[in-house]
């Protein structure tokens, strides 16, 4: 079983940065894609952004296209989403979520592993 945990949320204004980090433990995500979902209040969830194993193929929703950078570090067992030029819409629960199924890395409903959730508030 993976564990995951997410930090690095908190309170930014508009045009700010945010570093998020979801540190696995339980076992090696080196052969899992990994992915960041959010979901804000009243809205469904989600899923903006994917890194396969290899971290060689990567995707992101239009929503966070150009603003967003997902990353991997296998040896640290950590996957990371850099979030800038942030805007009031992406407040957010932000969650990080793994799938040992690589080439699905683009199916939302293949990510079985969740972390708890860090909330992203981003004020105008």
């Amino acid at each position: 079983q993976v564990q995951l945990v997410e930090s690095g949320g908190g309170l930014v204004q508009a045009g700010g940065s945010l570093r998020l980090s979801c540190a696995a433990s339980g076992r090696t995500i080196r052969g899992y894609a990994m992915g960041w979902f959010r979901q804000a209040p009243g809205k469904e969830r989600e899923f903006i952004a994917a890194i396969r194993s290899s971290g060689g193929s990567i995707y992101y929703a239009n929503s966070v296209k150009g603003r967003f950078t997902i990353s991997r570090d296998n040896a640290q067992n950590t996957v990371y989403l850099q979030m800038n030029s942030l805007k009031p819409e992406d407040t957010a629960v932000y969650y990080c979520a793994g799938t040992y199924r690589d080439t699905y890395y683009l199916t939302s409903g293949e990510y079985g592993y969740w972390g708890q959730g860090t909330q992203v508030t981003v004020s105008s």
